[in-house]
């Protein structure tokens, strides 16, 4: 995970509500563990393309880099997201990790391409309310995000995560377990920034510039790796 001082020093903690518009439900969070050097990966990661194109999903593709020593460095991976994924872990009680996996939501797993597992695990939590109001509006210069407990809903202590993601990058892989074949990848995480703790007590307001050339989603996640909260992306 990166941490970024000039974001950070952009908080605003607690003060008077701004005007934002109503947020959007909350999207159904899937995160792909997966590597460009893992042989069983390859159907993980096309399912990502189909999860990609949906409203109410929204997919991040985290690349791993354990798989690194066969031949091939992943050059999306970050030790950062292999730390997200062993965290994971150590919530649900795992002693090992493995690619390609999907957390939903934070707290729900399902191992490898298994598109009726994943559609069932989609469907549940979109039935599930959130116990916080998220928004995001943007101007060409700057993102203004707003969050708040839902009315009689306790968060509790929860960690607001800035994704930086490109929608798709294509790579042509020259050695290691898929060496002579070529992969477009979907919604690759490039950049996460932890911006600020949050006591889920009070309204949050604060202002982020926009990038450029990726695409950004909020997510808040209770601590420890708890269950996701809320989410919401700017395309």
């Amino acid at each position: 995970m990166k941490t970024i001082a000039a974001l950070v020093s952009l908080l605003c903690v607690a003060f008077p509500a701004m005007s934002v518009a109503e947020p959007e439900p909350s999207p159904v969070v899937v995160e792909l563990f997966t590597s460009q050097g893992c042989a069983s990966c390859p159907p993980a990661d096309a399912l990502m393309h189909k999860l990609s194109q949906r409203d109410d999903v929204l997919a991040l593709a985290f690349h791993v880099d354990y798989w690194d020593y066969i031949g091939w460095e992943d050059i999306f991976a970050d030790p950062a997201y292999t730390a997200r994924q062993k965290a994971y872990a150590q919530a649900m009680g795992r002693r090992m990790v493995h690619t390609p996996q999907m957390i939903v939501m934070g707290h729900e797993d399902v191992e490898g391409a298994d598109a009726m597992a994943l559609a069932d695990a989609i469907a549940r939590h979109r039935t599930e309310p959130s116990p916080v109001s998220l928004s995001m509006t943007a101007t060409p210069s700057e993102v203004a995000i707003s969050l708040r407990p839902v009315s009689g809903a306790t968060p509790g202590p929860a960690v607001v995560d800035l994704i930086r993601f490109s929608p798709l990058k294509r790579v042509a892989i020259s050695r290691g377990e898929l060496a002579g074949r070529t992969f477009d990848y979907a919604n690759i995480v490039e950049d996460w920034t932890r911006i600020a703790e949050w006591d889920g007590s009070e309204q949050l307001n604060f202002t982020l510039p926009v990038p450029e050339g990726q695409s950004v989603a909020i997510l808040v996640q209770k601590r420890e790796n708890g269950p996701i909260l809320a989410a919401a992306r700017l395309r």
